[in-house]
């Protein structure tokens, strides 16, 4: 039924209550008991035609018998607070949706593309892979696509839940839904309407919301037996007093139905608000699941690390020269090389302001370095064996100068100890300095391995990485366990080992030889999963951002969700309990105990709305500045 019947439907009925309280007129009664009482009886012969007793002829049966029994007020009240009741938690539900919602409205209609050099708004269906859409600031991305030229901010908060704006350039990846707050991009259309992240994402939250928690199935088996088991002790408590309105009245409040909404609707609602945090929980069932995860398997690279190498240390070991001198030619001579680690020392030495002109001419040496003729000196980057081997008049008197330098080999075994590729920087086969790379721990880590210690979850780091570099960043991060050296199945053996214990485990990885453990594991985290479509559809929990803090407040979220279910599932059994003791003992009517009852449905319903309620730093600004984003939305569909 369409919300203004539903709506109307109470209102006439409440007219006509109103109405036959101020004329005395019985009939008014009996007509506001109709139209309050029909659609709960469509609602409940529909549920006898798939052989199933709905809560909705519970209150037909009363509020009819009320009628026989010529207690037109008590049916009228009956059918009036449970259609009530049935319309407010319409509404509500609607609103612990609303993240669903939301996402909905965000997708775009049309797209601005450019055929034949111009410009061309046409329908989001109409659009092809490979064409190029030009997007201008403030408006909205249509397509998920690579930016082929351009730079701008792009508001990503509708797909991550991040509220700064990301930077986009050439190659940059950017999602359908977000908004480009600063200058103009052209970007080559990749995902489509149901085919972009957004869609994937929307599809996601749908099913997760509709899916359903262990305890939930639960609750609905019960219900199921209740239901019935009820009207049954009904007419037994009737045929043995002779007391038609008591049977009638223990129809009305053995009403299971605070009992059967406190768990879908606390799981929507904890779905909802992970989904505005950047956060995709499978449903239901995982939501439950990771409210019981008491340790966490997590890989290295990529996940605690930046999965890529970085610098970190340039040294003097000639007075001569300065760190930046050092670093300088030391990047400089990288230029030529094709090595993985050349990019750190060159970048490093950008980010520090310095110039790195390219060389022309230079020799690679396999398995020591690489040698190169910078302003007319041989700078090489390597080994100490690759500055004895420098094959000019000075090699002899430099070999000589490497053998002296102890400190510098000491310096070496000590950045080599702490997981990090140290490199002796030589001129002219005099070694001047030493430079280091390693990949770097994320800025983001240790908050949250202490966030997860915090809620007692165990962390164990496996990773393919060797012994000595694992522990150097397990000590930096102060994880409880490091397992290294291992191979993929060993991380599955990890995992099942842990199970085989008794505790419920999250795996958190990014990599295809993380997979096997991933799908072993309790619950499989994945992260960045708004660059992967595939994550999103699998992983049972999709942190959409980068960011490991938000897998802390997943779950922590989800211990928040379990214990309203809990919680509302009290209040349900305690209703029953005190209404019926109130039967029993006298004092409570067939319309107070609806009432109670309808009450007790939208306490349920409130409660597992608090779940809605930011928690995350920021995170109210950042609810407000989606809000608008929504409204755009609207606002350019409607102009449209």
């Amino acid at each position: 039924m369409k919300t203004w019947k539903t709506w109307g439907v109470v209102a006439a009925s409440g007219v006509l209550i109103v109405l036959a309280l101020l004329t005395g007129w019985d009939v008014l009664m009996i007509a506001a008991a109709v139209v309050a009482g029909w659609p709960i009886a469509v609602s409940a012969w529909q549920a006898l035609r798939i052989k199933r007793i709905s809560i909705d002829l519970l209150v037909v049966v009363a509020a009819v018998g009320a009628l026989f029994i010529h207690n037109y007020w008590e049916s009228a009240a009956v059918t009036f607070l449970f259609a009530l009741g049935k319309a407010l938690e319409k509404a509500t539900l609607n609103r612990t949706r609303k993240a669903l919602s939301d996402l909905v409205e965000a997708a775009p209609e049309t797209a601005t593309v450019l055929r034949d050099g111009e410009p061309e708004t046409v329908e989001i269906w109409e659009l092809v892979p490979g064409e190029v859409v030009l997007v201008k600031n403030g408006e909205q991305v249509p397509v998920d696509g690579r930016v082929i030229t351009g730079n701008g901010g792009v508001d990503e908060a509708t797909i991550t839940g991040e509220s700064v704006p990301a930077e986009k350039s050439q190659g940059s990846e950017v999602y359908a839904g977000t908004w480009l707050r600063s200058g103009v991009l052209r970007v080559e259309a990749v995902g489509i309407g149901s085919d972009s992240t957004l869609a994937k994402i929307i599809h996601r939250v749908e099913d997760a919301q509709d899916d359903k928690a262990k305890t939930q199935t639960f609750m609905e088996r019960f219900s199921k037996y209740y239901t019935p088991g009820v009207m049954l002790a009904a007419l037994a408590v009737g045929l043995l007093s002779w007391n038609v309105e008591l049977a009638l009245t223990l129809l009305v409040i053995g009403c299971p139905g605070a009992l059967v909404i406190s768990i879908p609707v606390s799981i929507v609602a904890g779905i909802g608000r992970s989904a505005k945090d950047g956060v995709l929980i499978k449903g239901g069932e995982y939501l439950e699941t990771s409210a019981k995860v008491d340790t966490i398997v997590v890989d290295k690279t990529g996940t605690l690390t930046n999965g890529r190498p970085e610098l970190t240390d340039v040294d003097v070991l000639d007075d001569s020269y300065t760190a930046e001198e050092v670093l300088t030619l030391a990047a400089r001579a990288e230029t030529a090389s094709e090595h993985p680690l050349a990019e750190a020392i060159i970048q490093g030495a950008q980010g520090r302001g310095l110039r790195v002109d390219h060389v022309e001419h230079a020799e690679p040496v396999a398995g020591k370095g690489i040698r190169a003729q910078v302003d007319g000196r041989t700078v090489a980057v390597g080994s100490a064996d690759l500055l004895g081997s420098a094959g000019d008049a000075a090699s002899d008197t430099a070999a000589d100068s490497v053998s002296e330098l102890g400190a510098g080999r000491d310096r070496i075994l000590e950045l080599n100890e702490q997981g990090k590729t140290a490199m002796f920087v030589g001129v002219d086969g005099r070694a001047i300095g030493i430079v280091a790379v390693a990949d770097t721990i994320r800025a983001d880590a240790p908050e949250a391995i202490k966030a997860l210690h915090g809620r007692g979850v165990k962390v164990i780091m496996a990773t393919g990485d060797a012994e000595r570099v694992a522990r150097n960043v397990a000590a930096d991060l102060g994880v409880d366990e490091v397992r290294a050296e291992l191979m993929p199945e060993d991380k599955l053996i990890i995992v099942k080992e842990l199970q085989s214990q008794g505790h419920t485990v999250a795996m958190v990885g990014d990599g295809v030889n993380d997979t096997p453990a991933l799908a072993q594991a309790d619950i499989g985290v994945a992260m960045g999963a708004a660059g992967s479509p595939a994550a999103i559809e699998t992983a049972d929990i999709a942190l959409m951002a980068d960011r490991l803090p938000r897998l802390p407040h997943a779950l922590g979220l989800a211990r928040r969700t379990v214990r309203t279910m809990r919680v509302n599932i009290a209040i349900a059994l305690l209703t029953v309990a005190l209404l019926l003791a109130g039967v029993l003992f006298g004092g409570v009517t067939m319309s107070l105990g609806m009432l109670v009852h309808e009450a007790s449905v939208l306490l349920v319903i409130a409660i597992a709305m608090l779940l809605l309620r930011p928690t995350l730093r920021g995170e109210k600004n950042r609810d407000a500045k989606r809000r608008q984003i929504i409204d755009s939305a609207k606002e350019q569909k409607a102009v449209a």
